[in-house]
């Protein structure tokens, strides 16, 4: 404690023994930067379609006439550039990092644009990884952003803990599949979000069925959908159900994620992160 110590912790940057102020771990924005709302999607594992949701999630947003941006913070894995078809390198100025922009106007941040080739693998450890995260964050030049979306890596790691700790999220949406292996996982999730104290808008279900292209009858390839039983043992809204279909895959390939037409399955996830306005 400093012999000037005034015993208001508010206004002292000193860390000492006797502060009885809680510290906020937050990192600031860039000071170019006004990103409104911060949505993260989740899951417990990996291969379940985060990145697909997260996609679809800023382009349906986008639709409704709102400035969207994506943080890719799964850091080994990313995928947000080739779904949006962005093969540019993001640049800099003296203010930070700029964002690269999708051809319908949302505004990306991934390792993929840094580095010089995107197959090169990125071998760090997790602070590290956790770092540039709050990097895209601090360093990145947004501007004027309603709705971020940030497709978050699989687990309860190093990654969402900085995410969840660093970042100002504003909810989070899970994303599950059929399988029970992954309506179990979803539970850990649903309980790190609980425990950071961040608010959950809802599950969506991805890789819900098949349409049959004779009759259009729905098949459950793995098996019958669990989204309203998982929403429910949750006590959470089940935000909508996403099919398997190879025009989905042949646009996300194409790198066009954003003309696929998805108000069907996510409209009412769309709407969940739009009231948060």
């Amino acid at each position: 404690m400093s012999e000037n110590c005034t015993h208001d912790c508010a206004s002292c940057g000193e860390n000492c023994s006797q502060r009885t102020e809680e510290q906020s771990l937050l990192a600031p924005q860039n000071s170019m930067s006004n990103v409104k709302k911060v949505i993260g999607i989740v899951s417990g594992k990996g291969g379940v379609g985060k990145s697909l949701v997260t996609s679809l999630m800023a382009a349906g947003v986008k639709r409704m006439g709102y400035s969207t941006a994506v943080l890719d913070a799964d850091i080994t894995g990313p995928s947000i550039p080739k779904l949006f078809g962005i093969n540019k390198k993001a640049v800099g100025n003296e203010f930070g990092i700029l964002p690269c922009v999708s051809s319908k106007g949302t505004k990306i941040m991934s390792v993929n644009l840094l580095l010089e080739n995107d197959t090169d693998p990125v071998v760090w450890r997790g602070p590290v990884i956790g770092g540039t995260v709050k990097q895209f964050w601090t360093d990145v030049v947004w501007e004027d952003v309603d709705f971020m979306f940030v497709d978050m890596p699989p687990g309860t790691g190093d990654v969402p803990l900085t995410v969840f700790q660093s970042l100002p999220v504003d909810g989070i949406i899970i994303v599950t599949s059929p399988q029970e292996l992954v309506s179990m996982i979803v539970e850990k999730a649903v309980k790190m979000a609980q425990l950071m104290e961040i608010p959950i808008l809802g599950i969506v279900e991805n890789m819900s069925y098949v349409e049959c292209p004779n009759c259009a009858e729905k098949i459950s390839i793995f098996g019958e959908s669990k989204l309203e039983e998982t929403a429910k043992n949750a006590g959470l809204k089940a935000l909508g159900r996403i099919p398997m279909r190879a025009d989905i895959a042949a646009l996300c390939d194409a790198g066009c994620v954003e003309d696929i037409e998805s108000d069907e399955w996510l409209g009412d996830a769309v709407k969940a992160v739009i009231d948060l306005k």
